[in-house]
């Protein structure tokens, strides 16, 4: 429904099959599998050279296997159980994060991001962003045209590390902040509040 085309692999065996095949945008890995571990199988891709996005799977108490995912060469992770709006958010940040590969710079309109040494330049002005500011510049514009809820930036930006409650004001001031910075360079403000939902980085 969300346009991508999907194989399924319901063991270890045949997941490094096809991973070994086929060349994927991005692999959803369940941490358990009927024969062998989703950890075993990531470090088999990566010996073997295998490349593509990883997106684990994995309980919420299993904080180990998340670290230890991330550590061996996983790009992000995914708590279960989850809403089908984020993991399609998830999914689409990982395959526009691969299309980095090999750039040492994000340019989108006035706004370029060098990410060798996360610099990032509007109008050729540098752009003093914390880093909080930078990363969630970074995970806006890989999700250009998307909503993303304020819970996906949380967990995007902070992990395991803040508990949620009902309260987001901090995200609000992080976003406020990184707009204000951009459109004070004379950027375009491109980051819109979607009321009740979260927010949008639009292209115009």
């Amino acid at each position: 429904m969300e346009g991508h085309i999907c194989e399924v692999a319901l063991t270890f065996s045949d997941a490094l099959q096809k991973a070994g095949i086929n060349k994927y945008d991005c692999i959803i890995l369940d941490i358990g599998l009927p024969d062998g571990n989703g950890l075993d199988l990531i470090r088999e891709m990566k010996s073997n050279r295998i490349n593509g996005g990883i997106l684990i799977l994995s309980a919420k108490s299993s904080l180990d296997d998340k670290l230890t995912g991330l550590k061996i060469g996983a790009d992000d992770y995914l708590t279960k159980p989850f809403h089908f709006a984020e993991l399609s958010a998830r999914i689409n940040s990982i395959c526009r994060r691969n299309n980095f590969l090999g750039m040492n710079e994000i340019v989108f309109n006035e706004i370029r991001i060098n990410t060798d040494d996360n610099q990032v330049y509007v109008n050729d002005k540098l752009l003093v962003l914390t880093k909080k500011e930078y990363d969630l510049l970074l995970f806006f514009m890989a999700n250009r045209n998307r909503i993303i809820t304020k819970e996906s930036i949380v967990e995007h930006l902070w992990g395991d590390n803040v508990i949620l409650t009902d309260s987001f004001d901090f995200v609000y001031t992080h976003v406020k902040n990184l707009r204000k910075k951009i459109v004070k360079a004379e950027g375009g403000n491109y980051i819109k509040c979607i009321y009740g939902f979260g927010y949008k980085f639009i292209d115009s």
